[in-house]
């Protein structure tokens, strides 16, 4: 089974927490817009979605899933999306595709928190994977600064803005052994607007896709 495969059945697997009448919450990234598609099969099912990024709400667009506001959604029950990174204790590292910020935000209006990823993805702490905080454009050189101070290397998301408008620092070199309190140290740098740790508000539910299946893991 590739890896794209395993992608395709964990997002499968998260439509067993889907009830009917439910606003969903969808996430961002290759293994969402799997799910994106899957939701596609159930939409007469639901009442519509709320998208973490314009990149995903073009795509329940596409599938004809109408695309809600959270404003207007108001608390969402469940949140489905992927991550670059999850430890044992479902703390994450989110925002390879930028959209960190919103991501935070759904996950945080949601009931449950479903994340699924493939085995690729498990590790033993955070760090490997480039840590994205997304920066109020002014401060970017302030922020570089603290985070060289953190003892990361930041380097600029060259050509590249949110769908705030803001930038991305990616932190190489973090060996993030307390990610909730290096969530909140970050969050407090004035001009960052968020980070991807997502220790604070972990996933309530792991599922992993495997080449023998997929895998559940619970807070």
């Amino acid at each position: 089974m590739t890896q794209d495969e395993m992608k395709k059945a964990v997002a499968e697997a998260a439509l067993e927490y889907v009830q009917n009448g439910w606003i969903i919450g969808v996430g961002t990234g290759s293994t969402a817009n799997h799910f994106i598609d899957a939701l596609a099969g159930i939409k007469s099912r639901i009442d519509g979605a709320v998208a973490s990024s314009e990149a995903s709400a073009e795509r329940l667009r596409g599938h004809g899933i109408e695309v809600l506001d959270l404003n207007s959604a108001g608390p969402l029950p469940v949140y489905v999306d992927g991550a670059d990174e999850s430890t044992r204790h479902l703390h994450l590292t989110k925002g390879g595709g930028g959209a960190l910020t919103r991501e935070k935000i759904v996950a945080a209006a949601s009931e449950k928190f479903i994340c699924v990823i493939d085995e690729t993805k498990q590790v033993d702490y955070l760090g490997a994977f480039p840590l994205p905080v997304e920066v109020i454009p002014m401060a970017r050189s302030h922020v570089a600064r603290a985070l060289v101070a953190l003892g990361g290397n930041p380097v600029l998301r060259e050509g590249f803005r949110t769908d705030n408008g803001n930038v991305i620092l990616d932190v190489h070199g973090l060996r993030i052994m307390n990610p909730v309190e290096l969530e909140s140290e970050i969050d407090h740098i004035a001009g960052v607007v968020s980070n991807g740790l997502f220790a604070r508000r972990p996933a309530d539910v792991l599922l992993i896709g495997t080449p023998s299946g997929v895998n559940t893991v619970t807070a």
